[in-house]
């Protein structure tokens, strides 16, 4: 079975995340499918939902094993599975609408009334609703808690409230918080009891959280901290120490709460059981973690499944409804599919031989065979075929007899202002999609100077260019920096790069103009912090957590120059993501977006920036066509500080190029299907008109 492992990755230990899976967890499910003989795909849904329809359809799953939480919104856990539906593909867990119900607690309590599901009195409150009063009818204390959170967000000690004059300063900070909404509800001391439901195994036991006595609450709150930060002082019991009947208790209502929402395939069940014995039902979590520790895999455990045979059990269940139980054979001859899943992809690339560290820099731009051969293992490793493409002068004939899907583009070019875009425009020329920006953006931002002009809505830092160092020079404020105005990788930049005065940065500018044979860029130096953001998807792309190059040599005039790039164990130190504040990081991600879009980026970028002590972000290069070097190119370390796995990289970047391929097919099928039947020539009667 082909299956497509869908969730949204915890990058960082921010609460905010904290309903994401960690990048153990995916890795062990990824392992339990593939050791039964499936072919996984995982896809993080972080990002354009534009590249995830791309993706599920250039790999066309049998199955999507679901476990995304979704970013924002009240049904944010409901938009995977509807789209999943819409694209005609089954999903294990629950449907849109039972996701939707149950992450919205107080519309919960209110069907599982008419269930005869016992729940604390509460009430659902919004800043508007807070004026309408009534709150001090609750009985006290009460338990305030986001409406629309799971993992325990926003609960902690300070959650119980005990008299009604507090409740108002309580309200005010989780709904300055969570503005969509919080529940107020009778707090309820007592014992928390997980039931896990996976269809198609006997009932499993219920799950007891014993929180060890050594550990200092006020109240009996499975609040955040223990859920997610001192988890060592919790422990999981299965089955729970439960009298009989509390334990039939929770049994018949477990039953009653499964019916009146539907539950597909595997399902949390959260309780509380009182001092006397009665049972409160408090939410359920209709995509439990898989996560070893937890709840699903203590229940599991106590019955004889391991952590393979608990994933499979969920995947087997969901064949079962969809009627797929025959895909989970995996040693039976599978049908032919009618959708084509595997394409010839080209390998665009210029091969460096020159060894660029010893300080010749003419290839430092280019790719080192060990390059070429990770991306193209990791392009093979989604099912596709590569064929590679030196981007020489025999290019233009290669291409055209390679018969190739797509191209996949990292080729610089041989020579020019326009060099990036030569690939490109070829492939354009002959109508193959390929990956990254086009010939036009590509040409844009090779030249500096000309990307400054069009970014009119970011700051980037006063510039003047010099095409033979004798120009009449603008009133800059020094020190400048001189750098080739059309060159990557840093070539050209070194230590003295950086002037002081209009004599040092002619001599310069000479030099550069001389050796590149082009014109230089002098721009005013920028202090501040240096930061590198990848953006990855189109039109409104994903911005990745920003890099910041940290640097431990030059003094207090700081240059990423070619010296850094080449030798940066000696010079740098790299931190991803980068200790920025809220503002900051908004700051950052607002300027990068604009960036790309101004300039027609596609598929992939990186945007090369300083930030000011005084927290302004100003631009300094745009790169279109990044390096992709294992564990050395930085768009490589901001993707391993994203939790992005090489592959996953590669394959996000051939997403765009992929459904542009997608899109062309589908334009000529219905040219062919429209095409008009072939003419029938008319008789010729002149002749017998004449015998007439």
């Amino acid at each position: 079975m082909r299956i497509a492992l869908t969730y949204n990755l915890r990058v960082t230990d921010s609460e905010e995340e904290a309903e994401f899976d960690s990048p153990e967890t995916i890795a062990g499910i990824e392992r339990a499918l593939s050791r039964a003989g499936h072919r996984v795909e995982p896809i993080d849904v972080t990002g354009p939902a534009s590249v995830l329809v791309t993706r599920l359809e250039a790999f066309a799953p049998d199955m999507v094993f679901n476990l995304a939480e979704g970013h924002r919104g009240k049904t944010r856990r409901a938009f995977y599975p509807a789209l999943f539906e819409e694209l005609g593909l089954p999903s294990t867990g629950s449907d849109a609408y039972t996701l939707t119900v149950t992450l919205d607690k107080a519309l919960t309590k209110k069907q599982l009334v008419g269930w005869g599901v016992p729940t604390p009195k509460g009430r659902f409150v919004t800043r508007a609703s807070m004026r309408s009063g009534g709150l001090d009818e609750l009985p006290f204390p009460v338990l305030v808690k986001p409406n629309f959170e799971g993992s325990s967000k926003g609960i902690g000690q300070d959650s119980v409230v005990e008299e009604p004059v507090a409740l108002g300063g309580v309200l005010d900070e989780v709904l300055a918080k969570y503005p969509d909404g919080a529940l107020v509800e009778r707090y309820v001391p007592g014992t928390d009891v997980r039931v896990v439901v996976v269809e198609g195994l006997p009932a499993l036991p219920p799950v007891e959280m014993i929180v060890d006595s050594s550990y200092a609450r006020r109240f009996d709150v499975f609040d955040y901290k223990l859920a997610n930060v001192d988890t060592r002082y919790v422990k999981r019991r299965a089955p729970a120490l439960l009298p009989p009947a509390v334990h039939e208790r929770v049994r018949q209502l477990t039953e009653r709460t499964l019916s009146a929402f539907a539950l597909r395939d595997v399902a949390s069940l959260s309780f509380r059981v009182a001092a006397d014995g009665e049972v409160w039902f408090l939410s359920t979590t209709a995509i439990p973690s898989f996560e070893p520790p937890g709840a699903l895999c203590t229940a599991t455990a106590a019955v004889g499944l391991d952590y393979d045979a608990t994933v499979l059990s969920v995947l087997r269940s969901a064949a079962a409804r969809h009627g797929l139980l025959p895909l989970l054979d995996t040693t039976r001859p599978r049908s032919p599919r009618a959708r084509r899943t595997s394409l010839r992809v080209g390998l665009a690339f210029n091969m460096k031989r020159i060894d660029s560290g010893s300080g010749d820099d003419r290839e430092a731009e280019y790719d080192a065979p060990e390059t070429i051969q990770a991306i193209t293992r990791a392009i093979e490793s989604h099912g596709h075929v590569v064929v590679p493409l030196e981007a020489t002068p025999e290019f233009p004939r290669v291409l055209m007899t390679s018969n190739v899907d797509v191209v996949f583009n990292v080729a610089e070019g041989m020579s020019g202002r326009s060099r990036e875009a030569q690939v490109p425009s070829l492939c354009e020329l002959r109508g193959i999609p390929y990956t990254g920006s086009d010939s036009a953006t590509l040409s844009l931002c090779l030249d500096k100077a000309l990307t400054k002009r069009l970014l009119v809505d970011v700051d980037t830092p006063a510039f003047q260019v010099l095409t033979t160092g004798r120009e009449k020079l603008r009133p800059f404020k020094y020190p400048v920096i001189v750098k080739p105005n059309a060159e990557g990788t840093s070539k050209g930049i070194t230590k003295k790069s950086v002037c002081d005065d209009e004599a040092a940065l002619r001599e310069v500018a000479r030099e550069l103009i001389e050796r590149y044979g082009q014109p230089a860029l002098v721009e005013e130096y920028v202090r501040g912090r240096e930061l590198t953001v990848g953006l990855l998807g189109e039109k409104r792309p994903r911005v990745l957590p920003p890099m910041e190059v940290v640097f431990l040599t030059q003094g207090d005039r700081p240059v990423y120059d070619y010296e850094c790039k080449q030798h940066w164990p000696e010079h740098v130190r790299y931190e991803c993501p980068a200790h920025l504040t809220k503002d900051e990081l908004r700051a950052v991600e607002r300027a990068c977006r604009t960036v790309f879009m101004t300039l027609g980026c596609r598929d992939v970028a990186r945007v090369d920036l300083r930030l000011t002590p005084e927290g302004r972000v100003t631009i300094i290069e745009v790169n279109p066509l990044p390096g992709l070097t294992p564990d050395y190119s930085d768009l490589c370390l901001i993707a391993n500080g994203a939790k992005i796995d090489y592959r996953t990289l590669i394959g996000e970047i051939l997403s765009g190029a992929i459904k542009r391929w997608q899109t062309r097919q589908r334009v000529v099928e219905r040219s062919d299907e429209f095409q008009p039947p072939p003419a029938v020539a008319e008789k010729d009667t002149s002749d017998a008109s004449a015998a007439n």
